[in-house]
């Protein structure tokens, strides 16, 4: 039988089932624990900032970031970042990766900074505006004054470079930013009962996951001009942070996943609030969101966009949650309008936890989660013009148990090295892993995954753009760092010209446990 990765996947898959049925490490669930206590709480910071870009062409505009930072001790910090373009008519322009911050306190309201951010995206490239393979890096020096609250800004220095491309700028820009504490557990104690007085680590409740799909108005446009038609299918994720009965904010991330748009993607930031209907669990309400948006040749313009529209929730007795939302989302400037309706599963992660109950009513299962940042190397890749080369993203990595075997995965990323620049892609799925194995003095553990989602842009050629990888991989700890290596499949899922390609995973990355209440 001839070798194929689909064939290499699917027995690796057979093998981690086999494996996960087999002791190994001892495994924290096999007898009584007392609680696991949170490690010691690291500083974070999350930032946003604004620069300003000089393109090639003499327009400018204008990149909005966001980073999150987590220390590694008092002097540094690295976190993932995102940037999109928010000035000017090029909506649509999205990076985003990894960033790393040295800091030095000058006196005791006020530090200054040095960061380098290394990236991968692209958007509206032309004749004259070329972001080459998709790599982007921004070096940065800022000065930082500090508010007793823990909010802080000041002024930076940045140049924005995409090196196989021609965008280079330097400019002046400002950054605001709110330190906060990054509590968590420690991997090992996954599986184990805790106990914890506070949100742990990013702080986020549940992950909805959805699929939608908007209907472009009359008076929506592509890019040169002509109407829009038919619908555009969407998938994407939110993370929810609840903090108050019934009231919640969210940080959104789709992209387009069927309909002709592929490449479209959106980034916002939500708000709402629900009510209960009785005692059904069922909850109704409304939402309200602002960010960015574009590609896939829609006009949005500038890139801001903001949704608005009713929902409702139903809290299922198991933790889980279906979401209906439906409403209106359009551009500020540009012309792009479109109501919306959209399904989602939202699975729990944390819960906000109540100061003045006692310690029984503030417990749950420490569970691990991941952040990596990832190569994956597409070995050939067909465009739109017929051509066909091979392809290497960046991406941001996220992992969470569900179990000792089971775990959820989130995907996305962006093209970096090749002829691929500006395509991006979001995906979410499910995996299994065995227990870890002594190995060399560390530990080593196997798993496979299966991921489903939307990708294009860059003129890879992806039908209406949902796409799907599977992989194995191979994984060595060293107490929270992680090195995986897998192989596996990528392909598109719709359209008449579909297409697959082998590809390998390199990710390196930071493990830590979070507290699932209630499980």
């Amino acid at each position: 039988m001839p070798f194929s990765i689909p064939r290499l996947t699917a027995l690796c898959l057979s093998l981690t089932l086999a494996l996960s049925v087999f002791p190994a490490l001892a495994d924290p669930m096999d007898q009584p624990q007392p609680f696991a206590r949170p490690g010691p709480t690291h500083p974070g910071a999350i930032e946003a900032s604004w620069t300003s870009v000089r393109l090639p062409s003499g327009d400018h505009t204008a990149l909005l970031g966001l980073n999150y930072f987590v220390a590694l001790d008092e002097d540094w910090g690295v976190g993932p970042a995102v940037y999109g373009a928010a000035k000017g008519n090029y909506g649509g322009i999205f990076t985003m990766g990894f960033a790393v911050q040295r800091r030095w306190r000058i006196g005791a309201h006020a530090h200054i900074s040095a960061g380098l951010y290394a990236g991968a995206g692209g958007g509206l490239s032309s004749n004259s505006l070329s972001f080459g393979g998709g790599l982007m890096l921004r070096p940065e020096l800022a000065l930082h004054n500090e508010f007793d609250n823990g909010w802080y800004s000041g002024v930076t220095w940045s140049r924005v470079r995409f090196p196989s491309g021609n965008v280079r700028s330097s400019s002046l820009g400002f950054v605001i930013g709110k330190a906060q504490d990054f509590g968590s557990f420690s991997p090992q104690d996954s599986g184990r009962p805790g106990a914890g007085s506070a949100r742990s680590g990013f702080g986020f409740d549940e992950v909805v996951l959805f699929g939608g799909a908007y209907k472009p108005s009359g008076s929506s446009r592509n890019r040169s001009g002509a109407p829009m038609t038919g619908k555009l299918g969407t998938a994407g994720a939110d993370l929810r942070q609840y903090i108050a009965d019934g009231s919640w904010w969210a940080a959104e991330a789709a992209g387009a996943a069927q309909g002709g748009s592929d490449g479209y993607m959106q980034l916002l930031l939500k708000a709402g609030q629900d009510w209960p209907l009785g005692n059904t669990g069922l909850r109704a309400g409304a939402e309200l969101g602002i960010g960015l948006g574009g590609g896939g040749n829609i006009d949005t313009g500038n890139g801001w966009i903001a949704s608005v529209g009713p929902s409702v929730r139903w809290q299922t007795p198991w933790g889980a949650s279906l979401h209906l939302d439906a409403g209106l989302t359009r551009s500020f400037s540009g012309h792009f309008s479109a109501p919306f309706l959209r399904l989602g599963l939202g699975l729990p992660l944390d819960q906000l936890p109540s100061p003045f109950a006692p310690e029984s009513q503030n417990t749950g299962t420490v569970l691990t989660q991941q952040l990596m940042m990832s190569a994956q190397h597409l070995q050939h890749v067909r465009f739109k013009d017929g051509s066909s080369a091979p392809v290497t993203e960046l991406a941001l990595l996220m992992t969470r148990e569900l179990s000792s075997n089971v775990y959820g995965v989130a995907h996305a990323g962006s093209a970096a090295i090749g002829h691929a620049g500006a395509y991006s892609f979001g995906l979410f799925g499910l995996g299994l892993q065995t227990r870890a194995y002594a190995f060399a003095g560390q530990q080593l553990r196997f798993g496979a995954e299966a991921l489903v989602g939307a990708g294009g842009g860059g003129g890879v050629a992806v039908g209406g753009g949902a796409i799907g990888q599977a992989e194995a991989w191979a994984q060595l700890e060293a107490d929270r760092l992680r090195l995986r290596l897998g192989v596996g499949d990528w392909r598109t899922l719709r359209g008449a010209d579909q297409q697959s390609s082998p590809m390998i995973n390199l990710s390196l990355g930071y493990a830590f446990g979070t507290l699932a209440r209630g499980q």
